[in-house]
């Protein structure tokens, strides 16, 4: 089975079971996990994917990231997750912490059902207030999966992706400013 039908078979399932997925924990391991494992990273080798990663900060000790996936020794994604039904919005302040006290240079924000990828493009060690990439199990489109592909053990490139975020990032400035102007022509 290919990347995308396994994106595909996860969405699948996440429609099927999340009536029944009524904790974060309950997503962390029915959602979020097996997305993790379909990047190519095993969740049960602490080599690459390490829970509850500690990310002090200051004087506020015992501040953990629900993951931190590893690649050549290194974090190079944390994880942040919540249940399936809550909005992520008001939660990316605690990913945008865990974040520049890591040498991870992707933050993951995630319900198990949206995929919300941080870097830091704008200053650096400092994450993003706005994604540069979003993922949505429910809503899927092959040119996502494509980039999503690009954080795949296998063909994991820093520099690649940080390329594409740059793209992304002005394609959806434009298409906001666009929409806008489509709503509003006085701006």
């Amino acid at each position: 089975m290919d990347f995308k039908d396994q994106i595909k078979l996860l969405a699948d399932k996440v429609l099927q079971t999340k009536g029944k997925v009524l904790t974060e924990e309950a997503t962390k391991h029915s959602f979020i996990m097996p997305f993790i494992q379909y990047l190519g990273y095993d969740v049960f080798n602490p080599h690459e994917v390490i829970p509850e990663f500690v990310a002090d900060l200051g004087i506020k000790q015992g501040e953990k990231v629900d993951y931190a996936i590893y690649k050549d020794d290194s974090p190079i994604i944390l994880v942040e997750c919540k249940w399936h039904g809550a909005k992520l919005d008001v939660h990316n302040s605690q990913l945008f912490r865990y974040f520049q006290v890591s040498n991870a240079k992707f933050g993951l924000l995630t319900n198990g059902v949206e995929y919300r990828f941080y870097t830091d493009l704008v200053v650096p060690n400092k994450m993003d207030e706005k994604p540069f990439f979003v993922f949505n199990l429910v809503d899927i489109k092959d040119a996502q999966i494509d980039e999503l592909k690009k954080f795949h053990k296998n063909y994991y490139d820093h520099q690649a992706i940080i390329n594409t975020a740059n793209e992304l990032k002005y394609t959806n400035e434009i298409k906001q400013l666009i929409h806008e102007f489509a709503n509003d022509p006085k701006v």
